[in-house]
C-alpha cells in the first residue's frame, strides 16, 4: 500500500483513512449479516419489478446548444454540461453493482444512455471504490472508446481507474485542487467510507467535488454522503454551488445508514448549506440497495422542499434520462 502518511484524514496506526470529525461507519460482518437478513425478508417493492420510466435523447430534443444541462443516467451517473465542456460524475452502466456479474444488488432501469452515445468527456470524477460508483467493466470500455479523458478520484482511488486503461489520472486528498483547461476540481469532505472487499475498509479515501469554471460556474458533486457540517465548510471554503448533485436514496434502515447515506431531509439541509441555486438529485431508483421503497425518495425531497418553504424546482429529481436544461 502507498504511504499517505501525508494526508491528514490517513490514520499510520491502522492504515486507513478517516473522516477527520470522528464519523465512522464501523458495522462488523454480523451487523451485515443481519442486515441482509432483512433484506431478504423484506415486503416486495414493485418498483423492483416494474423499474421507471427511461427518457431518450430524442425524448429531451431541444433546439439549438444548451450552456448549461444535466442528464441523470441513473444512479449516480451525470453528464453535465458547460460552457463547451462536459463532465461525468461516478460512470456506472453495468447490470450488477458487484464484484461478480451473477450476483449482487442489480439494475431495475437501464443506463438511460449507452456508453458509445456519449459526447467527447473532458472530465470524469469518481466519488470512491464502492462497486455501484466505480465500476471497472464501464471504465474499461470507456477507456477504450474515449482513452484521453482525465479522470480525478479521491487517494488510492487512482490505481483502479489506471487499470483500467486511463493515462491521464489524478488523485486528490481532501481541500486539494487540480488545474484543467477551463476548470479547477476541488475534493471536498464527505461522511461515508470505502471497500470493496471484506479486508479492504477505507484503504482508499472517497469525495465530493467542486468544480469551477473558467465563467465561475461552480457545479457539487456530493457522490455519496452522510449529513454532517463538510457541507457548511465546503460553501465558506469555496464559494456557493450554481448546481449541486446530492444523494437522496438509500437510507434505510436508519440506523444502519446514518453515518453514510442522508435522507431526503439532509439532503434538502445540504442544499440549504451549500447555498445552491439548483440540485439534481442521485442515488436513487436506480439499484435495490436498502430497505425503503424505490420510488419513496422523490416523494419524501419534494415535501422537504415545500416544508423548507422552497421551490420544488430548485431540486429535481429527474426521470431516468431526463436532461434538464437551464
Amino acid at each position: 500500500m502507498p504511504d499517505y502518511s501525508f494526508s491528514p484524514q490517513f490514520d499510520p496506526v491502522s492504515k486507513t483513512f478517516q473522516h477527520d470529525k470522528g464519523h465512522r461507519h464501523d458495522k462488523g460482518f454480523f451487523d451485515v449479516l443481519a442486515l441482509a437478513g432483512r433484506f431478504m425478508t423484506r415486503e416486495a417493492d414493485p418498483a423492483e419489478t416494474e423499474g421507471f420510466p427511461v427518457m431518450s435523447a430524442a425524448d429531451n430534443a431541444a433546439p439549438g446548444k444548451a450552456d448549461d444541462a444535466v442528464t441523470w443516467i441513473g444512479h449516480a451517473t451525470l453528464l453535465f454540461e458547460h460552457a463547451g465542456k462536459t463532465v461525468l460524475t461516478d460512470p456506472m452502466f453495468s447490470k450488477r453493482a458487484s464484484p461478480v456479474s451473477f450476483s449482487g444488488p442489480k439494475r431495475v432501469v437501464p443506463p438511460a444512455r449507452q456508453l458509445d452515445e456519449l459526447p467527447d468527456i473532458d472530465l470524469v470524477v469518481i466519488s470512491h471504490a464502492h462497486y455501484d460508483h466505480l465500476d471497472m467493466p464501464t471504465l474499461r470500455q470507456l477507456a477504450a472508446l474515449q482513452p484521453d479523458i482525465t479522470v480525478i478520484a479521491p487517494l488510492g482511488v487512482g490505481r483502479y481507474v489506471r487499470e483500467a486503461g486511463f493515462t491521464d489520472v489524478r488523485e486528490l486528498d481532501w481541500w486539494q485542487a487540480a488545474e484543467l483547461p477551463g476548470m479547477t476540481v476541488t475534493a471536498t469532505p464527505s461522511r461515508h467510507w470505502s471497500s470493496r472487499l471484506f479486508f479492504d475498509r477505507n484503504k482508499t479515501l472517497w469525495a465530493g467535488f467542486m468544480i469551477r469554471f473558467a465563467d465561475d460556474f461552480q457545479f457539487y458533486f456530493a457522490g455519496d454522503t452522510g449529513y454532517s457540517t463538510d457541507f457548511e465548510e465546503t460553501r465558506n471554503r469555496l464559494g456557493e454551488a450554481d448546481l449541486a448533485a446530492i444523494p437522496i436514496g438509500a437510507y434505510a434502515p436508519r440506523d444502519f445508514m446514518v453515518e453514510s447515506h442522508c435522507t431526503p431531509e439532509e439532503a434538502v439541509q445540504i442544499f440549504r448549506d451549500l447555498g445552491a441555486r439548483r440540485a439534481v438529485a442521485i442515488h436513487w431508483g436506480t439499484f435495490k440497495l436498502t430497505l425503503e421503497p424505490l420510488a419513496e425518495p422523490p416523494v419524501r425531497l419534494d415535501q422537504a422542499m415545500r416544508d423548507a418553504g422552497l421551490d420544488t424546482a430548485d431540486f429535481r429529481a429527474l426521470t431516468h434520462g431526463e436532461r434538464w436544461v437551464f
